[in-house]
């Protein structure tokens, strides 16, 4: 195909792109939420400072924030300060909360470690569940969530900040809708920023995040479960044949100590490899994702920006992306969504149960591979 040829393509595709009524982004776009009265919801610790999207979130009337569990005063003290809400609402035991308040969704903005007691106790309830990235960090942990989770018949989500990208949708689109670039052979994702100390994080935050017993890990769980999560999507949750990891603690006098502040790994499958990589040692915050097919690729420097090139054309060729709808404005949104049965959840989501006990068994094997030196195979 000729350079002018290939060029005249990919225009194509943008402007299909835009006016898609295809199942996987075109049935997402134009509709208008029902009215609904809004979701219920209790906050599970205030530890985790992305808690901050919800309180600081402006009101749309889809979610109602009805009570807080938190034990540690100084920290209720200041976000309550912060964020302007009623102390009142706040509670030190998580059960007695539930069963007074009976909520639809326990949301929570602890250690990665807490997320098992979260689930068990809204569980038993039948109040569903949604946990800041990644769902756990041991197999052992997210087999009983997972149990939990289907006895019960609750949703549990998790929530990444990439999935709310824009670029995410477009560039599924491109390779599994329009299949432009080909059948995938090799993703590569770029996830980090300067360290969570060098950013400010709050100090209850970065005690638990550079706590192996209650993160797992440093980078390799706070940024490589991106990766692992974008890798399953895109995989359509086909697991890998193989988990190659590489850890190093590049600041090992600092409060880093005790975790890896670098880590990359390799997934392969049978026809593609995916190559993760999350630090704590960039020089400015990044998350980008690169898929490289057999007749092209695409490129998704940021959330709201697609690059695309073609075989054999000479230059990439920027696609503009449409606004997202209502219900993938932001997790709660969507979460509001799916509680209200106007968003069902695919097994292959990002946000899903099943993506997302695949994204642990990639991220418990890369921890013992990092530890060992070894391959592991998770056939």
């Amino acid at each position: 195909m000729k350079a002018q040829e290939t060029t005249a393509v990919v225009q194509a595709l943008c402007v299909a792109l835009l006016l898609t009524t295809s199942p996987m982004i075109g049935e997402l776009r134009g509709q208008a939420l029902p009215a609904q009265q809004p979701v219920r919801i209790v906050i599970a610790r205030l530890t985790h400072s992305h808690v901050g999207g919800i309180l600081g979130r402006s009101q749309k009337g889809d979610i109602q924030v009805v009570g807080i569990y938190e034990t540690d005063k100084d920290v209720v003290e200041r976000y309550a300060r912060r964020f302007n809400f009623d102390k009142q609402l706040v509670q030190t035991d998580l059960g007695k909360m539930l069963d007074a308040l009976k909520p639809e969704v326990v949301v929570a903005f602890g250690s990665i470690a807490e997320h098992l007691s979260v689930v068990e106790a809204a569980a038993p309830r039948g109040i569903n569940v949604m946990v800041e990235k990644p769902l756990a960090f041991s197999m052992d942990d997210a087999k009983k969530i997972e149990a939990l989770a289907k006895r019960y018949g609750i949703h549990v989500l998790t929530n990444y900040e990439t999935t709310w990208y824009p670029s995410g949708y477009t560039a599924f689109e491109i390779v599994h809708g329009d299949k432009a670039v080909g059948p995938i052979r090799k993703v590569v994702v770029h996830d980090g920023h300067q360290g969570p100390k060098e950013i400010g994080i709050p100090p209850e935050f970065l005690s638990w995040l550079t706590d192996p017993a209650q993160n797992g890990a440093g980078a390799l769980i706070d940024f490589g479960c991106y990766g692992a999560n974008l890798a399953t999507w895109l995989m359509r949750g086909a697991a890998p044949l193989t988990v190659t990891a590489v850890t190093q603690q590049l600041k090992r006098d600092s409060v880093y100590a005790r975790v890896d502040d670098e880590a990359t790994f390799i997934l392969t499958y049978p026809d593609a490899q995916a190559i993760i990589q999350g630090s704590w040692n960039w020089p400015f915050n990044r998350k980008d994702l690169e898929i490289y097919g057999t007749a092209g690729y695409v490129l998704t420097p940021d959330g709201k920006n697609v690059r695309v090139r073609l075989k054999d054309q000479q230059a990439e060729q920027a696609v503009t992306l449409k606004e997202m709808p209502p219900q993938y404005v932001d997790a709660f949104a969507y979460l509001a969504a799916v509680i209200r049965g106007t968003e069902k959840v695919a097994d292959t989501d990002r946000s899903s149960l099943a993506n997302n006990v695949m994204v642990v068994r990639i991220l418990d094997a890369a921890r013992r591979s990092a530890r060992t030196g070894q391959t592991i195979s998770l056939k």
